[in-house]
């Protein structure tokens, strides 16, 4: 009876050790732990958001003439509208990072993100060119869209996704420093959007896992003989991976061409 405690004992043990690993997963590979101030970092989503800021330096730095206080103007106003606004915005719709931030905070910061990436437009049409209007337009309303799945969801898709974080900052980007649409911005915008469907497509897997699955168990039995566990942690190594090394690369060149510009 005491040998049979003993067991039980341990099976309690190891049964509780499975359970702290099933929920040691965050919501995101940047996530940082709910409460305070790391809810704020988390929110800004820093890897993707750093990711689709580069398409503005990239946009900047492709157009044939560079100036530098566009390209900080655009910069500010992508940071946020997308940075704050939308993922404030999307947060707010079924808390998929599971932050603690009020709802009232989500929405001023949301409020606040827009309009200020806004004003900065408003702005930029008075001393560079009214088109930028047009660009205004189409940010101030798919911003929201994609967020908050207006229109059924309609907008909440791969193909938006990879439009409005992918090909619209890049072309919105060489546009302000251009003033004119040219053949560098259109395969630019081209590369910015598979870019970005790439990044959606690799993170479909992962969020699920992270965010939807409680556990998955099994083997992976190779040709030679080998014998693999397979775990959550299984699941999605390979696609997150992927996504930070995405993330490194896709800035680092960024930043190179804008350098071998200047």
């Amino acid at each position: 009876m005491g040998e049979e405690a003993i067991m039980k004992g341990w099976q309690r043990v190891v049964e509780g050790v499975a359970l702290g690993r099933a929920h040691e997963f965050n919501s995101a590979f940047y996530a940082l732990r709910p409460g305070g101030w790391r809810d704020y970092v988390t929110l800004l989503h820093p890897p993707y958001t750093l990711w689709h800021l580069s398409y503005v330096v990239l946009g900047a730095a492709i157009a044939p003439n560079l100036h530098w206080d566009r390209l900080a103007a655009s910069l500010a106003a992508f940071l946020l509208a997308m940075g704050l606004g939308a993922h404030a915005l999307d947060e707010l719709s079924g808390r998929p990072l599971k932050t603690r931030i009020a709802g009232e905070t989500l929405r001023a910061i949301a409020v606040l993100g827009l309009c200020g990436a806004i004003a900065l437009g408003i702005a930029g049409a008075v001393l560079v060119t009214p088109w930028l209007f047009a660009f205004i337009c189409f940010g101030a309303f798919v911003a929201p869209a994609y967020s908050l799945e207006w229109f059924g969801g309609r907008f909440h898709s791969d193909i938006w996704f990879a439009l409005s974080w992918g090909s619209f900052p890049l072309v919105t980007s060489y546009w302000v420093n251009a003033e004119e649409m040219g053949a560098a911005a259109v395969v630019g915008g081209v590369a910015a959007f598979f870019l970005s469907l790439a990044q959606r497509t690799l993170s479909h897997r992962v969020r699920a896992v992270r965010r939807k699955v409680s556990g998955i168990e099994g083997k992976v039995r190779y040709a030679d003989g080998g014998v693999e566990e397979i775990d959550r942690g299984w699941a999605m190594a390979t696609e997150e991976r992927a996504l930070k090394l995405l993330t490194v690369s896709v800035v680092a060149v960024s930043v190179t061409v804008l350098l071998a510009g200047t």
